[in-house]
Protein backbone atom coordinates (compact mmCIF):
# COMPACT_ATOMS: atom_id res chain seq x y z
CA UNK A 1 0.00 0.00 0.00
CA UNK A 2 1.23 3.74 -0.94
CA UNK A 3 2.02 5.89 1.66
CA UNK A 4 -0.23 8.35 0.00
CA UNK A 5 -3.07 5.97 1.21
CA UNK A 6 -1.76 4.83 4.37
CA UNK A 7 -0.75 8.65 5.93
CA UNK A 8 -1.32 11.95 5.33
CA UNK A 9 1.60 14.32 5.60
CA UNK A 10 1.93 17.84 4.93
CA UNK A 11 3.39 20.25 2.85
CA UNK A 12 5.82 22.55 5.07
CA UNK A 13 8.66 20.02 4.10
CA UNK A 14 9.52 23.54 3.02
CA UNK A 15 12.95 23.26 2.32
CA UNK A 16 12.39 20.46 -0.76
CA UNK A 17 9.80 23.12 -0.82
CA UNK A 18 11.48 24.06 -3.91
CA UNK A 19 11.04 21.04 -5.36
CA UNK A 20 7.12 20.77 -4.31
CA UNK A 21 6.78 24.14 -6.34
CA UNK A 22 9.07 23.05 -9.31
CA UNK A 23 5.83 19.89 -9.47
CA UNK A 24 3.21 22.60 -9.52
CA UNK A 25 5.74 24.02 -12.55
CA UNK A 26 5.19 20.79 -14.39
CA UNK A 27 1.13 21.19 -15.10
CA UNK A 28 2.52 24.83 -16.36
CA UNK A 29 5.09 23.87 -18.36
CA UNK A 30 4.71 23.06 -22.04
CA UNK A 31 5.72 20.86 -24.81
CA UNK A 32 9.12 18.88 -24.52
CA UNK A 33 10.63 20.56 -21.72
CA UNK A 34 7.53 19.94 -19.59
CA UNK A 35 8.90 15.94 -20.23
CA UNK A 36 12.26 16.79 -19.71
CA UNK A 37 11.10 18.33 -16.02
CA UNK A 38 8.89 15.82 -15.07
CA UNK A 39 11.68 13.33 -15.36
CA UNK A 40 14.31 15.34 -13.79
CA UNK A 41 12.47 15.93 -10.82
CA UNK A 42 11.20 12.74 -10.61
CA UNK A 43 15.04 11.10 -10.92
CA UNK A 44 16.12 13.71 -8.03
CA UNK A 45 13.20 13.07 -5.65
CA UNK A 46 14.06 9.45 -5.93
CA UNK A 47 17.57 10.39 -4.79
CA UNK A 48 16.19 12.31 -2.01
CA UNK A 49 13.31 9.94 -0.95
CA UNK A 50 13.98 7.35 1.58
CA UNK A 51 10.75 5.09 2.83
CA UNK A 52 9.44 5.09 6.88
CA UNK A 53 6.66 3.38 8.23
CA UNK A 54 3.66 5.19 9.57
CA UNK A 55 3.85 7.14 12.87
CA UNK A 56 2.79 4.76 15.58
CA UNK A 57 1.03 7.85 17.42
CA UNK A 58 -1.79 8.05 14.80
CA UNK A 59 -4.82 6.08 15.76
CA UNK A 60 -5.54 5.87 12.22
CA UNK A 61 -4.28 6.40 8.29
CA UNK A 62 -4.35 9.56 7.08
CA UNK A 63 -5.27 10.55 3.65
CA UNK A 64 -3.59 13.75 2.11
CA UNK A 65 -5.63 13.57 -1.26
CA UNK A 66 -8.60 14.26 1.12
CA UNK A 67 -6.18 17.41 2.58
CA UNK A 68 -6.11 16.33 6.15
CA UNK A 69 -3.87 18.43 8.31
CA UNK A 70 -0.15 16.89 8.49
CA UNK A 71 3.42 17.12 10.77
CA UNK A 72 6.38 17.48 9.44
CA UNK A 73 9.82 17.43 11.41
CA UNK A 74 12.84 19.44 9.34
CA UNK A 75 16.59 18.79 10.76
CA UNK A 76 19.09 20.93 9.62
CA UNK A 77 22.02 18.69 10.26
CA UNK A 78 25.63 19.65 10.65
CA UNK A 79 27.64 16.60 9.05
CA UNK A 80 31.19 16.69 7.84
CA UNK A 81 33.50 14.54 6.55
CA UNK A 82 34.05 11.57 8.82
CA UNK A 83 31.61 13.07 11.57
CA UNK A 84 28.13 11.48 11.51
CA UNK A 85 26.93 14.92 12.81
CA UNK A 86 24.29 16.57 15.20
CA UNK A 87 21.26 18.37 14.46
CA UNK A 88 21.80 21.88 14.22
CA UNK A 89 18.11 22.90 13.94
CA UNK A 90 15.18 20.82 14.91
CA UNK A 91 11.76 22.22 13.93
CA UNK A 92 8.66 20.84 13.89
CA UNK A 93 5.86 21.93 11.39
CA UNK A 94 2.63 21.18 11.38
CA UNK A 95 0.16 22.25 7.96
CA UNK A 96 -3.50 22.80 8.37
CA UNK A 97 -5.13 23.21 4.86
CA UNK A 98 -8.21 23.89 6.59
CA UNK A 99 -7.41 26.97 8.28
CA UNK A 100 -4.90 27.40 5.74
CA UNK A 101 -2.06 27.99 8.49
CA UNK A 102 1.14 26.33 9.29
CA UNK A 103 2.76 26.61 12.61
CA UNK A 104 6.54 25.97 12.92
CA UNK A 105 8.36 24.93 16.68
CA UNK A 106 11.71 25.42 17.24
CA UNK A 107 13.08 22.69 19.41
CA UNK A 108 16.34 24.46 21.20
CA UNK A 109 18.86 22.10 20.60
CA UNK A 110 20.09 21.57 24.38
CA UNK A 111 16.45 20.38 25.00
CA UNK A 112 16.90 17.60 27.75
CA UNK A 113 14.89 14.65 26.90
CA UNK A 114 14.55 11.12 26.71
CA UNK A 115 16.61 9.20 23.74
CA UNK A 116 14.22 6.48 22.59
CA UNK A 117 16.21 3.31 21.69
CA UNK A 118 19.37 4.85 23.83
CA UNK A 119 17.79 4.73 27.60
CA UNK A 120 19.15 7.84 28.16
CA UNK A 121 18.19 11.67 29.27
CA UNK A 122 20.52 14.01 26.71
CA UNK A 123 20.56 16.68 24.45
CA UNK A 124 17.82 16.31 21.92
CA UNK A 125 20.47 17.12 19.23
CA UNK A 126 22.77 14.40 20.27
CA UNK A 127 19.59 11.42 19.10
CA UNK A 128 21.06 12.20 15.48
CA UNK A 129 24.35 11.19 16.39
CA UNK A 130 23.27 8.12 18.59
CA UNK A 131 20.88 6.72 15.93
CA UNK A 132 20.25 8.97 12.84
CA UNK A 133 17.21 10.00 11.21
CA UNK A 134 14.84 7.10 13.30
CA UNK A 135 16.37 8.07 16.79
CA UNK A 136 15.63 11.67 16.50
CA UNK A 137 12.11 11.02 15.26
CA UNK A 138 10.74 8.52 17.68
CA UNK A 139 12.65 11.40 20.93
CA UNK A 140 10.97 14.07 19.24
CA UNK A 141 7.45 12.15 19.09
CA UNK A 142 8.38 10.87 22.88
CA UNK A 143 9.48 14.71 23.74
CA UNK A 144 6.01 16.20 22.26
CA UNK A 145 3.19 13.13 22.05
CA UNK A 146 2.72 14.41 18.65
CA UNK A 147 2.74 12.08 15.38
CA UNK A 148 5.23 12.86 12.84
CA UNK A 149 4.11 12.19 9.65
CA UNK A 150 7.08 13.27 7.60
CA UNK A 151 10.82 14.34 7.99
CA UNK A 152 13.27 16.32 5.86
CA UNK A 153 16.83 16.67 6.29
CA UNK A 154 18.83 18.59 5.32
CA UNK A 155 22.30 18.90 5.35
CA UNK A 156 23.58 22.49 6.95
CA UNK A 157 26.33 22.67 4.55
CA UNK A 158 24.60 22.18 1.38
CA UNK A 159 22.16 24.83 2.72
CA UNK A 160 24.82 27.28 1.25
CA UNK A 161 24.15 25.64 -2.05
CA UNK A 162 20.31 25.58 -2.40
CA UNK A 163 20.65 29.43 -1.29
CA UNK A 164 22.80 29.69 -4.34
CA UNK A 165 20.66 28.43 -6.72
CA UNK A 166 18.04 29.91 -5.84
CA UNK A 167 19.84 33.77 -6.33
CA UNK A 168 19.72 34.46 -2.88
CA UNK A 169 17.35 34.74 0.26
CA UNK A 170 15.84 38.03 1.68
CA UNK A 171 15.79 38.32 5.81
CA UNK A 172 15.02 40.97 8.03
CA UNK A 173 17.74 40.81 10.69
CA UNK A 174 16.99 42.58 14.21
CA UNK A 175 20.89 43.91 15.05
CA UNK A 176 23.87 44.23 13.04
CA UNK A 177 26.20 42.08 13.74
CA UNK A 178 29.60 40.00 12.44
CA UNK A 179 30.25 35.92 12.35
CA UNK A 180 32.21 33.62 10.29
CA UNK A 181 33.66 36.50 8.05
CA UNK A 182 30.32 37.79 6.96
CA UNK A 183 28.95 41.03 8.07
CA UNK A 184 25.06 41.60 8.92
CA UNK A 185 23.06 44.86 9.16
CA UNK A 186 20.07 46.24 10.70
CA UNK A 187 16.67 45.60 9.00
CA UNK A 188 16.06 43.66 5.39
CA UNK A 189 18.87 42.19 3.42
CA UNK A 190 19.53 39.90 0.69
CA UNK A 191 22.21 36.97 1.40
CA UNK A 192 24.27 34.86 -0.66
CA UNK A 193 24.56 30.97 0.16
CA UNK A 194 27.21 31.84 2.49
CA UNK A 195 26.00 34.72 4.29
CA UNK A 196 22.97 32.72 4.90
CA UNK A 197 24.70 29.73 6.14
CA UNK A 198 26.32 32.53 8.71
CA UNK A 199 23.44 34.01 9.38
CA UNK A 200 21.75 31.01 10.52
CA UNK A 201 24.49 29.43 12.22
CA UNK A 202 25.51 32.76 15.17
CA UNK A 203 24.29 32.61 18.78
CA UNK A 204 26.70 33.09 20.61
CA UNK A 205 26.92 36.99 19.96
CA UNK A 206 23.37 36.99 19.84
CA UNK A 207 21.22 38.62 23.57
CA UNK A 208 18.92 36.06 22.91
CA UNK A 209 21.38 32.88 22.64
CA UNK A 210 19.87 30.03 20.68
CA UNK A 211 16.54 31.42 20.69
CA UNK A 212 17.57 34.13 18.47
CA UNK A 213 19.29 32.09 16.20
CA UNK A 214 16.51 29.67 16.01
CA UNK A 215 14.49 33.08 14.91
CA UNK A 216 17.03 33.61 12.04
CA UNK A 217 17.03 29.98 10.42
CA UNK A 218 13.39 30.36 10.42
CA UNK A 219 13.83 33.64 8.56
CA UNK A 220 16.12 31.58 5.93
CA UNK A 221 13.96 28.85 5.49
CA UNK A 222 11.29 31.21 4.58
CA UNK A 223 13.15 32.98 2.05
CA UNK A 224 14.05 29.75 0.78
CA UNK A 225 10.14 29.05 0.51
CA UNK A 226 9.16 32.28 -1.07
CA UNK A 227 12.14 32.05 -3.45
CA UNK A 228 11.43 28.31 -4.35
CA UNK A 229 7.53 29.88 -4.99
CA UNK A 230 8.29 31.92 -7.43
CA UNK A 231 8.14 30.65 -10.81
CA UNK A 232 11.25 32.61 -11.99
CA UNK A 233 12.72 30.16 -9.89
CA UNK A 234 12.23 27.58 -12.35
CA UNK A 235 15.19 29.18 -14.84
CA UNK A 236 17.94 27.65 -12.08
CA UNK A 237 15.80 24.03 -12.22
CA UNK A 238 19.15 22.02 -12.73
CA UNK A 239 21.18 24.20 -10.48
CA UNK A 240 18.05 23.19 -7.95
CA UNK A 241 17.47 20.12 -8.45
CA UNK A 242 21.24 19.17 -8.35
CA UNK A 243 21.83 20.78 -4.85
CA UNK A 244 18.22 18.84 -3.65
CA UNK A 245 19.70 15.48 -4.78
CA UNK A 246 22.56 15.83 -2.70
CA UNK A 247 21.90 17.75 0.17
CA UNK A 248 18.45 17.04 1.12
CA UNK A 249 16.75 12.97 2.44
CA UNK A 250 12.79 12.75 3.12
CA UNK A 251 10.78 9.88 3.15
CA UNK A 252 7.79 11.89 0.73
CA UNK A 253 7.14 10.62 -2.98
CA UNK A 254 7.86 12.73 -5.59
CA UNK A 255 3.44 11.50 -5.97
CA UNK A 256 2.69 12.66 -2.28
CA UNK A 257 4.86 15.89 -3.10
CA UNK A 258 2.65 16.45 -6.17
CA UNK A 259 -0.59 15.97 -3.52
CA UNK A 260 0.70 18.38 -1.13
CA UNK A 261 1.25 21.01 -3.53
CA UNK A 262 -1.65 21.17 -4.82
CA UNK A 263 -3.45 20.51 -1.74
CA UNK A 264 -1.51 22.20 0.85
CA UNK A 265 -0.20 25.18 -0.65
CA UNK A 266 -2.39 27.94 0.49
CA UNK A 267 -0.89 27.44 4.25
CA UNK A 268 2.04 29.59 3.76
CA UNK A 269 0.97 32.49 3.74
CA UNK A 270 -0.37 32.26 7.06
CA UNK A 271 2.63 31.05 9.58
CA UNK A 272 2.86 31.18 13.07
CA UNK A 273 6.32 30.57 14.53
CA UNK A 274 7.25 29.97 18.14
CA UNK A 275 9.31 28.32 20.57
CA UNK A 276 9.20 26.25 23.96
CA UNK A 277 9.88 27.99 27.27
CA UNK A 278 12.23 26.58 29.85
CA UNK A 279 15.26 27.15 31.63
CA UNK A 280 18.94 26.96 31.44
CA UNK A 281 20.55 24.19 34.11
CA UNK A 282 23.79 22.91 34.33
CA UNK A 283 23.47 19.01 35.46
CA UNK A 284 26.25 16.98 34.12
CA UNK A 285 26.14 19.55 31.35
CA UNK A 286 24.07 22.61 29.97
CA UNK A 287 20.53 21.70 29.28
CA UNK A 288 17.44 23.32 28.88
CA UNK A 289 14.76 21.91 30.81
CA UNK A 290 11.63 22.24 29.86
CA UNK A 291 8.35 21.67 32.56
CA UNK A 292 5.37 19.13 32.54
CA UNK A 293 3.34 22.00 31.99
CA UNK A 294 4.75 23.54 29.35
CA UNK A 295 5.85 20.47 27.56
CA UNK A 296 1.58 19.65 27.08
CA UNK A 297 0.71 22.99 26.59
CA UNK A 298 2.99 22.88 23.61
CA UNK A 299 1.84 19.34 22.72
CA UNK A 300 -1.79 20.76 23.26
CA UNK A 301 -1.39 23.43 21.02
CA UNK A 302 0.48 21.32 18.36
CA UNK A 303 -2.48 18.44 18.63
CA UNK A 304 -5.01 21.19 18.28
CA UNK A 305 -3.67 22.41 14.78
CA UNK A 306 -3.35 18.81 13.06
CA UNK A 307 -7.18 18.44 14.59
CA UNK A 308 -6.29 15.53 16.62
CA UNK A 309 -8.71 15.02 19.70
Amino acid sequence: MSRVNRHSKQTKRKWPKVVGTVALVLFLAIGGYAVYLYQSVASTVGKMHSDRAPSDLRTKDIDISKAEPISILLMGVDERAGDKGRTDSLIMVTVNPHTKSMQMLSIPRDTRVEIVGKGVQDKINHAYAFGGVDMTINSVEKFLDVPIDYYVKVNMEGLQQIVDALGGVQVNSTFAFSYDGASFGEGPQTLNGQQALSYARMRYDDPRGDFGRQDRQKQVIQGIIDKGANFTSVTKIDDILGVLGTNVTTDVSFDEMKTIQSKYKDARHNIEQFSINGIGQTLDAWYWIVSEEERQAVSTRLKTHLEIK
